[in-house]
């Protein structure tokens, strides 16, 4: 099991978010589980209301948690969104930026729960929804939108420049495979 740390990208901050972490394990017949833990105050937040558990593009415009999957190696990777609503999207890139909708993708299971200060949001994902074949690298990331519209960008590595969840050196966490 892994535990890292996001952290918002220097030019996107967010007051109301004191601590963004995410848990990794590999779980048997080689599924992995997230578990996103936003620390703070999620009442300043905009957070989707919950919704019919289904894919939906465009996610990454409000707060959701991400994670992109590539097998060691790369250059193709898959792209992953979680929102808090129980919606999800999930792309296949062939290189960087490169690639459309992940067929065939089956449903992530998708659990959130928000309190005072605590949003947690626990993703479980099949083997299929994993790119094969070897260790995998991932980056793990967050988009959050405050109750005001403002967004930050949330990353377990910025690359330079400006927010870019796509970036090689976005996948920074090293996992075996499950």
């Amino acid at each position: 099991m892994h535990r890292v740390r996001l952290l918002p990208h220097p030019s996107t901050p967010c007051p109301a978010v004191t601590d963004l972490h995410v848990r990794v394990s590999a779980e048997s017949a080689g599924r992995i589980a997230l578990t996103y833990t936003l620390v703070g105050r999620p009442a300043a937040l905009s957070i989707p209301a919950p919704a019919r558990p289904e894919r939906v593009d465009g996610l990454w415009r409000h707060t959701c948690f991400e994670a992109f999957v590539m097998a060691d190696g790369g250059p193709a990777y898959r792209e992953l969104n979680f929102s808090p609503s129980g919606e999800w999207a999930a792309y296949a890139f062939r290189q960087y930026r490169e690639g459309g909708p992940l067929e065939p993708m089956p449903a992530p299971v998708i659990e959130t729960r928000v309190g005072e200060k605590v949003l947690r949001l626990d993703v479980t994902l099949s083997r299929m929804a994993l790119p094969e074949p070897g260790p995998l690298r991932l980056g793990l990331s967050a988009v959050i939108e405050e109750a005001d519209g403002r967004i930050s960008y949330w990353a377990l590595h910025h690359p330079t420049g400006k927010p870019d969840f796509h970036h090689a050196s976005a996948f920074a966490l090293e996992l075996p495979r499950p």
